[in-house]
């Protein structure tokens, strides 16, 4: 298995960030297998998803509506709602496999990978890509 750390930004707000480019690049001219791709935070997850059509923001909006940030958290260092950022793994998970064909991904059209991340207090995430051969 191959395994290599990136680190991304994910600011200070609520994101659905696109890492789709970065897996490609991950990948390329591997020939068939399969990507594990995982975040080694209690607060990030991994959503396969269409983005730029206003899914992404969907999700965001979803996540509000179920997870609040508000005092309602026992979980509660951090900025306000805090406590919901560790909940959401729970829901999202932060790892997906997706296969590998030819040295690309084998996604649906509109499918992309993405970090989901509702925590405000933690502006850099780091993934981890392994590839396992076929």
């Amino acid at each position: 298995m191959d395994s290599e750390i990136i680190t991304v930004r994910t600011g200070s707000k609520p994101v659905v960030l696109d890492l789709t480019d970065k897996a490609s690049a991950f990948v390329r001219g591997r020939g068939d297998g399969l990507l594990h791709v995982f975040v080694p935070h209690a607060t990030a997850g991994l959503a396969v998803l269409e983005t730029g059509a206003g899914s992404d923001d969907d999700l965001l909006a979803a996540l509000e509506d179920l997870l609040p940030a508000d005092d309602r958290w026992k979980h509660r260092h951090g900025s306000r709602g805090h406590g919901r950022s560790h909940v959401m793994p729970g829901l999202i998970p932060p790892y997906a496999s997706l296969p590998v064909l030819g040295g690309a991904l084998a996604l649906g059209t509109w499918q992309s990978l993405c970090l989901v991340d509702l925590n405000v207090d933690n502006h850099d995430r780091q993934v981890r890509f392994s590839f396992l051969a076929g």
